[in-house]
């Protein structure tokens, strides 16, 4: 999963699979360089990795031949990070023929909750299929 992201926005921005499942997905990702001018974690970094989190778990659920498009994320942001890594975890909400919704909490690395997200994805055929 590492190597299919390279050059990827994920990349970018650091963005590490720790665990890729049908149940669950985790990544983490560093606070250095995705931070705002304040040094704290920018928040729409953690809408990114919460975003690839639960895109990555809509995958699983479209199946072969079929495509995971992300149609709604909403985010709270609790509080932030300075340092070191925030890591995501995506489970699901719901599990569909054509919609998946997934709760993904976003980490430090003391385990405090900095952000919780929820992301709708749409299951659809990919073109040519």
């Amino acid at each position: 999963m590492n190597a299919a992201g390279t050059g990827h926005l994920p990349d970018r921005m650091g963005i590490e699979f720790l665990e890729v499942t049908a149940e669950k997905v985790v990544a983490r990702m560093p606070v250095e360089g995705n931070t705002q001018p304040y040094g704290l974690l920018h928040g729409g970094a953690s809408v990114v990795l919460a975003e690839t989190v639960g895109s990555i778990a809509a995958m699983f659920q479209a199946g072969e031949g079929r495509a995971a498009v992300g149609i709604e994320i909403n985010a709270t942001h609790h509080r932030s990070a300075r340092s070191g890594h925030v890591t995501a975890t995506a489970l699901p909400l719901h599990r569909g023929r054509t919609l998946a919704t997934y709760q993904i909490e976003v980490v430090d690395d003391e385990g405090r909750t900095v952000c919780t997200s929820r992301l709708t994805c749409m299951l659809r055929d990919q073109a040519g299929s």
